[in-house]
């Protein structure tokens, strides 16, 4: 299933509606509402880059074709990392992104002549799954390291605690393009090496890992809150303890800072120039972030809260300055 279709099936009343009639070409049926609407922007604007973010874009361009139809926004799934490699070329006028930028895509934005602004967007519960049927309800930090680690061999629980079940382990990971594996890799398992296990089944497409673990036996993956939370009838999540007792990933726990290590920044990287000079990237940025907590909860995110928001919104006047 699409992820963007699977989403709109979970959004209630009037942003159904809006996304629906924006689906169908509808657009002169809002042009009358919101904040931006008859601005007269038009043009195209190129999104590629996180799969996790993904959804979160193409609802922003889906809400504002209510408004604004003239604006075509195209959003991709590179991953991460393949999202950096576009934007910093010049091919693309957003990088969705997982993670912060890294010193070698700032190397690659520099020679390319790419000057960007970063803005988060939203925050994630990075979440832990496994078949709805194991009898495994929280992982230590440790034994996240037990489990995925580069130098891990764990293939059964009960090698990660002779407490758990005697069930072979199946493992669904995203790929190495993806700042959900790097953000695991880096910031979660914390190993020099920044890279995980490679006995493992991996995808660029989140959806496939849900339907892998959801579908296996035994099996665990790892995926933004969202991809769990749109799926709670085919999977477990696991709680966390990083030594302050067990915690479940949820929009509370993210953005109180109790779920940790796991809780993190979405962002959106704009190209100084295309905001500057495409008065569709403009349109397009311009109400993704005055129109941030909306969008959202309309693609099931966790919102920023009013400080983030704050960092965000000065984030963006500096653009606009």
């Amino acid at each position: 299933m699409n992820r963007t279709s699977h989403r709109l099936a979970l959004i209630p009343g009037a942003a159904v509606l809006v996304l629906a009639l924006a689906a169908c070409g509808g657009g002169d049926a809002g042009s009358d509402g919101g904040s931006d609407g008859g601005s007269g922007a038009s043009g195209t604007v190129a999104v590629d880059g996180s799969s996790t973010v993904e959804p979160m874009s193409k609802a922003a361009a889906e809400l504002l074709s209510e408004e604004n139809p003239d604006v075509r926004v195209n959003v991709g799934a590179a991953g991460t990392g393949g999202g950096f490699e576009v934007f910093c070329a010049g091919q693309t006028d957003i990088s969705d992104a997982s993670r912060p930028i890294e010193e070698d895509e700032v190397a690659a934005c520099e020679e390319g002549g790419v000057e960007y602004t970063e803005l988060q967007v939203a925050t994630d519960a990075l979440t832990v799954a496994v078949h709805p049927d194991l009898d495994v309800d929280c992982l230590t930090t440790d034994q996240l390291v037990d489990l995925m680690g580069p130098k891990a061999t764990a293939t059964n629980w009960n090698e990660i605690d002779p407490s758990f079940p005697d069930q072979e382990i199946s493992f669904f990971f995203p790929g190495t393009d993806s700042g959900t594996y790097d953000y695991m890799a880096a910031d979660v398992v914390a190993d020099e090496s920044e890279v995980l296990r490679t006995d493992v089944e991996s995808s660029e497409d989140d959806n496939v890992l849900v339907q892998g673990v959801g579908g296996t036996e035994g099996a665990v993956g790892f995926f933004g809150y969202t991809y769990y939370e749109e799926n709670q009838d085919t999977l477990k999540a696991l709680q966390i303890d990083s030594g302050s007792g067990c915690v479940e990933p949820s929009a509370e726990t993210a953005q109180a800072g109790d779920y940790t290590p796991l809780a993190r920044p979405l962002f959106i990287y704009v190209s100084n120039s295309s905001y500057a000079d495409n008065a569709a990237t403009k349109e397009y940025v311009d109400y993704y972030i005055e129109n941030l907590e909306t969008i959202a909860d309309a693609a099931k995110f966790i919102p920023l809260s009013e400080e983030l928001y704050g960092e965000t919104q000065s984030a963006l006047e500096g653009l606009s300055s």
